[in-house]
């Protein structure tokens, strides 16, 4: 049995998970959590993307789960809409690569054009 004090404290922990994942104004984080997903990797990206936002203190992100798109090749998959609405799908994420997503495009609102879902259907143009 777990004390009064180790209860609380795991308490603390799962509300502040809890809370990047709230409904929020800011940035929206949408990873393809589908069998397609996960299969491909896309529980550490989410955990990568959390831990991220987390330690750069971004508050104003929202992590959350989507289903599939469709595009089961490209997976795992990130959707990022920012507060305006506008979207960037990034495809073949990694926890690396999340972290990168935050730093470039969160933070300094640069897209990172090499990891999004036309890049990569361009690429497979190319090879075919």
């Amino acid at each position: 049995m777990k004390s009064i004090i180790e209860l609380e404290e795991i308490r603390k922990k799962t509300f502040e998970r809890i809370g990047m994942r709230k409904n929020k104004t800011g940035t929206r984080v949408l990873v393809g959590m589908a069998t397609c997903g996960i299969a491909a990797g896309a529980r550490p990206v989410m955990d990568a993307f959390v831990k991220e936002l987390k330690k750069r203190s971004i508050s104003d992100a929202t992590v959350a789960m989507m289903g599939c798109i469709g595009a089961c090749r490209l997976e795992p998959i990130v959707e990022i809409i920012d507060p305006h609405g506008s979207r960037v799908t990034y495809v073949k994420m990694t926890p690396e690569k999340a972290a990168r997503v935050v730093a470039e495009h969160i933070v300094n609102g640069r897209v990172c054009l090499d990891y999004t879902m036309g890049e990569a259907e361009r690429a497979e143009k190319a090879e075919g």
